[in-house]
C-alpha cells in the first residue's frame, strides 16, 4: 500500500450500516479508480483500560482478531469487485485515527457510515465519530446513512447558502459530475432571507450555472422559497429527495456556522437525518473566489 495512490479510507465497526457505507465506497472507487483502505480501531476507552490495564498481550490478541475479520472483509470485496482492498487495524481514539490514516494515505475521501443522530445528550454534546471526523478532517468524508443506496450517482445536489462559495465545493461537484456523467442540481434556499440576500443568491446561483455548463456539466438550478417551520436542512433533504438526489454536497465552514469545536446545526442535521449520502468539504482558506475571477 502507499501513500501515493489514489485512496479511499473506509473505517469499518463491522455493523451492518458500515458495511453499506463499503458498498458505495466500492462504487466510488470504481468511478475514481481508487484503492480502498478499511480500518478499525481498537479504542483505549475507559473501559478498556479498566478490564485489561496495560497488559499488551490482550491487546494484541485482540487486534489480531480484528485484523482476521477485516483481511476477510478486504478478500470479499477486493473478489467481489476486482480492485485492491487494504487493510489496517489501529489503537487509539476511533475519530482521531481516522483522520490521521486519511493524512498519512492522502486519501482522496473518508467513506463511513452513521446509525445517525446520538440518543444520549452527552453524546450529542462530544459527537458521534461521524461527527468528530466531519469536523477535524481535511479529506472530503462522506456520511452514509440510509440503508438503500443507488449504485451510479445520477444527481448530485449542490445547496448555495452564503454570498461567496468556495473554489473546492464546485470543482468536487465538477469532478464527480463528470465521473458519474451526472446531473447537479444547484438550489438557493431563502427561506427567512431579506430581499437584497435573496437578490445576491440568485446572482450566485446563476454564476454557478455558468461556470458548470461552462465546463461541460449538466445542470439545473432552482430556487426554494421554503415553509415558515422548515429548517435550511429541511429543506435541501426533502429537495434532494423530490429530485431523487444520489448525493449531497456541503461546506463544513463559511456557509454552515463551522469552527473547529461546533459544527453548525444543519450540517449537524444533514449528517444525522438524511437518507442521502452527505458529502461534506471543509475549505482551505485559499478556496474563497469570486465566482467572475473563477478559473
Amino acid at each position: 500500500m502507499k501513500s501515493s495512490t489514489n485512496n479511499i479510507l473506509v473505517p469499518l465497526g463491522f455493523s451492518e450500516q458500515s458495511r453499506i457505507a463499503l458498498k458505495q465506497a466500492e462504487n466510488f472507487a470504481k468511478i475514481n479508480d481508487a484503492e480502498i483502505t478499511l480500518l478499525s480501531v481498537v479504542e483505549e476507552s475507559g473501559m478498556f483500560r479498566r478490564l485489561f490495564g496495560d497488559d499488551e498481550e490482550k491487546y494484541f490478541e485482540i487486534k489480531k482478531d480484528v485484523q482476521v475479520k477485516l483481511d476477510e472483509l478486504a478478500k470479499e470485496s477486493q473478489d467481489r469487485t476486482g480492485l485492491t482492498v487494504n487493510a489496517i487495524v489501529s489503537r487509539g481514539k476511533v475519530y482521531d485515527k481516522i483522520v490521521e490514516t486519511a493524512e498519512m494515505l492522502n486519501a482522496s475521501y473518508i467513506i463511513m457510515g452513521t446509525e445517525g443522530e446520538p440518543r444520549d445528550f452527552s453524546r450529542k454534546l462530544m459527537g458521534s465519530n461521524a461527527y468528530r471526523v466531519v469536523t477535524t478532517s481535511k479529506t472530503p468524508v462522506i456520511t452514509i446513512k440510509g440503508k438503500k443506496h443507488r449504485s451510479h450517482c445520477n444527481n448530485i445536489i449542490l445547496p448555495l447558502d452564503m454570498e461567496k462559495e468556495t473554489k473546492e465545493k464546485v470543482s468536487y461537484a465538477m469532478d464527480l459530475a463528470k465521473r458519474w456523467d451526472a446531473t447537479v442540481k444547484v438550489v438557493s434556499v431563502t427561506v427567512g432571507r431579506d430581499e437584497e440576500t435573496k437578490a445576491q443568491m440568485l446572482m450566485n446561483l446563476h454564476q454557478v450555472e455558468e461556470i458548470l455548463k461552462s465546463n461541460s456539466v449538466k445542470c439545473m438550478t432552482e430556487t426554494i422559497r421554503g415553509h415558515k417551520r422548515e429548517t435550511l436542512a429541511e429543506a435541501v433533504m426533502n429537495y434532494a429527495e423530490k429530485e431523487n438526489g444520489d448525493l449531497i454536497m456541503i461546506m463544513t465552514q463559511q456557509e454552515l456556522d463551522f469552527t473547529s469545536n461546533f459544527l453548525g446545526s444543519s450540517a449537524q442535521a444533514m449528517i444525522y437525518k438524511s437518507e442521502i449520502p452527505v458529502m461534506c468539504i471543509r475549505p482551505s482558506s485559499r478556496g474563497e473566489f469570486s465566482y467572475g475571477n473563477y478559473a
